[in-house]
């Protein structure tokens, strides 16, 4: 990489951009330091997170025997063991979410204010860019894991439907369940945050929408246009042999792509018409040739998040040739 990148909008009233994104090497200056830091604290952790997730396993042999014998205290007892270290990784993954809704605010601001255009921001501070294209492919990553894992939410109603009768019967007195207790109101937005089939994006998603309502000095277009810029630096990168075929390794074309997903995404919250819309400043159409060249089985994710996280794909303002290519 390292490639000027000549971005050319579609739309007339968008300015021709050409910017330069170095996701591999990009280090930050001193202005990002400070920023960089505290992101990287939550990054430093998310590779170890993803790796642990795909190697998740689940109680569900337990489980089963349990449930199929009720009156078993031996199996009831290995199906309460087997679950208990599936729910405190369960816990350590929600708990990651929430660290990364809380440091999003500050990566948008630092690439969003000032006296810089988005672009400029982008230009500036390549090191923060990379961060939060970062923040994004984990997060897709993650989503993609956990919808191949079924495993997660059996394990966790099972886990909540134990912990309540053991504590009915008294037998939480022995100990066993306070090691691994999850408060009531964190069991309840674990819930609420694993049957969502997409729960890392979403969270991302209201984390945006609420740093733009919450920044009304900041008019929208700072966001929404590093959004679509970076969302078009990621499609000329893979279309165009001469910058793919520069990548290191085959993974840097996955990662373009669920970058260039989770942007459109975000815009598509956040900008009032959308990413779909003809007056949006994503090329749809473009983006989704992008995927459809790539091999189904690496994303076919990508797409569904595209079909069933996304605000305004089924919008009247949708052109029907949008909605057909991902039909």
């Amino acid at each position: 990489m390292g490639n000027l990148l000549k971005v050319l909008s579609k739309d007339d009233n968008t300015p021709k951009v050409d910017i330069f994104l170095d996701f591999e090497n990009a280090q930050p200056t001193e202005s990002e330091h400070e920023v960089h830091q505290v992101v990287e604290r939550v990054l430093s952790t998310s590779h170890g997170l993803l790796i642990e997730l795909q190697q998740y396993k689940g109680a569900d042999n337990e489980i089963r025997e349990a449930i199929s014998n009720p009156s078993r205290d031996d199996l009831q007892e290995r199906a309460w063991r087997a679950v208990c270290p599936s729910v405190i990784k369960l816990r350590k993954y929600y708990e990651y979410s929430t660290e990364l809704e809380n440091v999003l605010p500050q990566l948008l601001h630092a690439l969003c204010s000032g006296p810089y255009t988005p672009t400029q921001h982008l230009e500036r501070q390549q090191a923060l860019a990379k961060q939060f294209a970062e923040i994004l492919h984990f997060t897709l990553k993650f989503d993609d894991l956990k919808m191949m894992t079924p495993s997660i939410q059996n394990d966790f109603s099972y886990y909540r439907r134990t912990l309540s009768r053991m504590k009915m019967n008294s037998q939480y007195k022995d100990g066993v369940g306070s090691v691994f207790e999850v408060s009531s109101e964190v069991a309840n937005r674990m819930s609420l945050f694993y049957a969502e089939a997409t729960p890392m994006l979403k969270t991302l998603s209201e984390a945006t929408t609420r740093f733009v309502s919450e920044n009304k000095h900041l008019p929208i277009e700072n966001t929404t246009d590093c959004l679509s810029t970076m969302a078009a630096v990621c499609k000329v990168m893979l279309e165009t042999p001469e910058y793919y075929q520069r990548f290191e390794n085959e993974e840097t074309i996955l990662f373009c792509l669920r970058v260039m997903v989770g942007v459109i995404i975000l815009y598509d919250h956040v900008h009032p018409v959308g990413a779909f819309a003809k007056k949006s400043g994503i090329d749809m159409k473009g983006c989704i040739k992008v995927l459809r060249d790539q091999p189904a089985s690496k994303v076919e994710g990508l797409l569904n998040a595209l079909r069933y996280t996304t605000k305004h794909l089924n919008d009247e303002s949708t052109p029907k040739n949008i909605r057909a290519l991902l039909a």
